[in-house]
C-alpha cells in the first residue's frame, strides 16, 4: 500500500484576521503577499583564544529580517479606512492559511499602521500593512478552540 505525501501546499486562501479580545475575529483585508512568520535567532559568538575559528551559541529569536512584519495588499478607498481605522492599537492578530486553516494558522500581538504604496503606469494601487509584533508568532495546527 502507497502513502501520498503532500509536496508542496499553496499560498491560496491564506487570510489575515485581527481580534480585539482573541475570541471574534474579522478579516483585516484581503493580502496579496505576507512576510516571513518567524526568523533565525541571533547568533552569539563564543570564541575564545583557543579556537581556530569563531564559534557562536544562539540568542534571541529574530522576528524577521525587517523591523516590522509588511502585508501588501491591493488598494481601494473602503479597505484602506477599514485598516487604518484599526490602526494604532494592540491587537491580536492570525493567519490562516489553507482552506479551513487546513495548513495551519499563525497566531500573534502586536500593532498596525497603513500607508499607500508608489504607483507606476499600467499598475494598481497597492497599500502596505505594517504589523510591529508584541509577542512570539506562534504556528498552530488548527485554530484555537475559542476561536
Amino acid at each position: 500500500m502507497s502513502t501520498v505525501t503532500k509536496k508542496a501546499v499553496s499560498t491560496i486562501s491564506s487570510i489575515l484576521e485581527t481580534s480585539e479580545d482573541g475570541t471574534v475575529w474579522e478579516k483585516l483585508c484581503t493580502i496579496k503577499s505576507y512576510p516571513a512568520l518567524g526568523g533565525a535567532p541571533e547568533q552569539l559568538e563564543t570564541t575564545d583564544l583557543e579556537d581556530d575559528s569563531q564559534t557562536f551559541v544562539p540568542g534571541v529569536q529574530a522576528m524577521e529580517a525587517m523591523e516590522a512584519m509588511e502585508f501588501l495588499a491591493n488598494y481601494t478607498l473602503e479597505s484602506y479606512l477599514a485598516v487604518k481605522g484599526k490602526s494604532g492599537k494592540e491587537l491580536h492578530y492570525r493567519m490562516s492559511m489553507g482552506k479551513d486553516s487546513v495548513d495551519g494558522v499563525a497566531v500573534w500581538n502586536g500593532q498596525h499602521f497603513v500607508y499607500l504604496n508608489e504607483g507606476e503606469v499600467n499598475g494598481v494601487r497597492e497599500m502596505t500593512i505594517s504589523v510591529s509584533p508584541s509577542s512570539k508568532i506562534e504556528i498552530i495546527a488548527k485554530e484555537p478552540a475559542n476561536a
